[in-house]
C-alpha cells in the first residue's frame, strides 16, 4: 500500500495550465441532472440505462445457470482531481464512467465479462461468454448475502459543492499560507480529489443490493531548502463524506503545518545508522507496515492456495502475547469503510489475531465457500472491469497499556520511526522492506537527531514475535491509504498504537 500522491483516472483529458479554465472544466463537468438523464442517486442504474429488469434478470440467470455463485455488478462513478503546484493550477480533470461486470463462479475458477456499454445486447454477449467458461459444470448456487440497513456514510455527492472557483481559491490559499509561514519553503504542491460511486449488485435469485459511496482526499507536499540542501514533507487526509469538513481551515492548516514540520525536520537530518537494533514505531500511519507485512498474508485467497506465510497456522501463536489485530470495515466515514462489499455482503469487524493467536482470515464469498468459512465482507474490486477478491478495509492493531513516553524511555539505543513512505513485501515469505520518511535516533531513552535514509528490513511473521511493548495510544491514519493487489487499487485505512520491536534490521549509510 502507498500513500498515493498522484491521481490516475480513466478517460481523463489533462490540459496545459492555459487551457485549465473555468469554462473548459464546466464543459467537461456536466451537472448530474441535465433534464435528459435520470439521477443515479435516486434511480436504479438499470432504469437509467433504460433496461427492463426482468430481461436483465433472465440473462443473468442464463449466464450463471449451473454455477456455484456470481452476480451482475453495475457501476456509475464521477471523479475529479485538481492539482495546484508552484502557485499555479496545473491540472483540473473530471471523469464520468459507467459499466457492468458479469461473474460466474465455478468451483475455484471464475468466468468474467465486462463492458462500458450498459445495454441488453452487451449483457447477452456477456452471458454467452461466462456460460461458455462454465461449460457443462453444474453446481449448487450459493445463498445470497444478508441485507443490512446500516449506512456508514451519506449519499451526498462531493463533486456538487463547492464550486470550481472555490476549490481553486482554497488551493491557492494553502499555497500562500505555507510560503508566508517560512522563508525556507521552495515548493508547494496541493491536490484535491473526490469520487462519487454508485454500485448495484443483482443476483439471478432476484436479490439486489445498492450502495452510494463518496470519497474525498486532500494532500499537501512541501519542499524546504537551506543552501544547497532540499528536503520534503507531506501530509494528507480524507474520508467518505462531502467536501465541507475537509476544506475547513483548521483541517487544511493542520495538514499544511504537518507537511512543513516534516520537511524542516528532514532538513536537519543526519544519515541513518545501519545494523540490528530496537525500533519504536509511531502510532497511526506507521500501521501501513502491519498492513503490508501481516495484513495481506491474512487474506483468504493466499491462505487457501497456501502461498501465505500464515497458511495452516489457524489457532496457533503467530505473534507476541498482547497483539490483537482486526480488520474493521464498519467505522463510519472512514476511507476504508463500506456499508456492503462489492459482492453485497455487509462489512464486519473481523478479529484476525487475538492475543497473539491466529483466529481469522479476511474472506470474499468464493474463498470462504472453498475453505468452509463464512464471508467477512472483504470481497472488493476496483471497478466494474475487475473481479472481486479478498481485500482489507481498515486494518489495525488494538492498544495496549504502556505509555508511549515510557516505551521510548526503555530503549537505550535504537530508532523511532514516526512515519513511512513506500515499501515492498513478499507474501509467501513475509519478507519486507520499508522506507522511513521521518525517523529519529533514540539514545539512552531520549529522542535524538532526525535520521535520513532509514530503511526497516525484516520478516512480518517473525517480527510479530519481537513486539515487546504496545502503547495505549491507538490511532488510525488520516484517510490517505490506497492498497494495490493483482493490479487493482482500493481505498483502505491502517492504524496502530506506539510499538516497540526488538532486534529489527535497519538499513542506512551512517555510522
Amino acid at each position: 500500500m502507498t500513500e498515493s500522491r498522484t491521481y490516475r483516472f480513466r478517460n481523463v483529458t489533462v490540459r496545459p495550465l492555459a487551457e485549465c479554465t473555468r469554462n473548459h472544466y464546466l464543459a467537461s463537468h456536466p451537472p448530474i441532472m441535465d433534464g435528459q438523464m435520470t439521477n443515479p442517486a435516486t434511480t436504479s442504474l438499470l432504469d437509467r440505462a433504460n433496461l427492463d429488469r426482468d430481461q436483465v434478470r433472465n440473462e443473468v440467470a442464463r449466464g450463471l445457470s449451473g454455477a456455484d455463485d456470481g452476480e451482475l455488478f453495475l457501476e456509475y462513478s464521477q471523479t475529479e482531481a485538481l492539482m495546484f503546484d508552484n502557485g499555479r493550477l496545473k491540472q483540473a480533470t473530471y471523469d464520468t464512467s459507467q459499466g457492468f461486470g458479469l461473474r460466474a463462479v465455478k468451483d475455484d475458477a471464475v468466468g468474467y465479462a465486462h463492458s462500458s456499454d450498459v445495454s441488453l445486447p452487451a449483457l447477452i454477449r456477456a452471458a454467452d461468454a461466462v456460460a461458455a467458461v462454465r461449460g457443462g459444470y453444474s453446481g449448487s448456487f450459493a445463498s445470497p448475502p444478508p441485507h443490512t440497513n446500516v449506512r456508514l456514510y451519506a449519499d451526498d455527492n462531493p463533486l456538487d459543492a463547492p464550486g470550481f472557483e472555490t476549490k481553486v481559491k482554497l488551493l491557492a490559499e494553502i499555497d500562500a499560507y505555507l510560503r508566508d509561514k517560512d522563508p525556507r519553503v521552495r515548493q508547494v504542491s496541493v491536490s484535491l480529489g473526490a469520487t462519487w460511486q454508485v454500485v448495484e449488485i443483482l443476483r439471478p435469485d432476484g436479490e439486489s443490493y445498492r450502495d452510494i459511496r463518496p470519497l474525498v482526499r486532500v494532500n499537501v507536499s512541501v519542499v524546504a531548502g537551506q543552501g544547497d540542501r532540499q528536503e520534503s514533507g507531506s501530509k494528507g487526509y480524507g474520508g467518505r463524506a462531502g467536501y465541507a469538513e475537509f476544506i475547513e481551515s483548521r483541517n487544511w492548516r493542520e495538514a499544511a503545518d504537518g507537511a512543513l514540520r516534516e520537511a524542516l525536520v528532514n532538513l536537519e537530518s543526519i544519515p541513518a545508522p545501519a545494523g540490528e537494533m530496537d525500533v519504536v514505531l509511531g502510532a497511526g500511519w506507521p500501521g501501513v507496515m502491519l498492513h503490508e507485512a501481516v495484513g495481506h498474508g491474512l487474506e483468504g485467497d493466499f491462505n487457501r492456495k497456501k502461498t501465505s506465510a500464515f497458511a495452516g497456522l489457524m489457532g496457533q501463536q503467530v505473534a507476541a502475547k498482547g497483539v490483537t489485530v482486526v480488520d474493521d470495515g464498519t467505522i463510519a466515514s472512514r476511507r476504508g469503510s463500506l456499508s456492503i462489499d462489492d459482492e453485497g455482503t455487509p462489512t464486519n469487524r473481523t478479529v484476525l489475531i487475538e492475543d497473539g493467536i491466529l483466529v481469522g482470515y479476511m474472506q470474499d464469498r468464493q474463498n470462504a465457500r472453498l475453505m468452509n468459512m463464512k464471508p467477512t465482507g472483504n470481497g472488493r474490486r476496483q471497478g466494474y472491469a475487475h473481479v472481486p477478491m479478498p481485500r482489507m478495509t481498515n486494518t489495525y492493531m488494538l492498544a495496549g497499556d504502556r505509555e508511549p513516553g515510557e516505551i521510548i524511555a526503555s530503549v537505550k539505543n535504537g530508532v523511532f520511526a514516526a512515519n513511512f513512505g513506500g515499501g515492498q513485501v513478499d507474501i509467501t515469505s513475509g519478507k519486507y522492506v520499508f522506507q522511513c520518511t521521518e525517523a529519529y535516533k533514540i539514545e539512552n531513552g531520549k529522542i535524538g537527531a532526525p535520521l535520513k535514509g532509514a530503511m526497516l528490513i525484516g520478516n512480518g511473521p517473525t517480527d510479530l514475535h519481537r513486539i515487546r511493548a504496545i502503547g495505549n495510544d491507538l490511532a488510525l491514519d488520516t484517510g490517505i491509504g490506497t492498497c494495490g493487489k493483482n493490479g487493482q487499487g482500493v481505498p483502505v485505512g491502517v492504524g496502530q498504537p506506539t510499538l516497540l520491536m526488538e532486534r529489527i534490521t535497519v538499513g542506512g549509510t551512517g555510522a
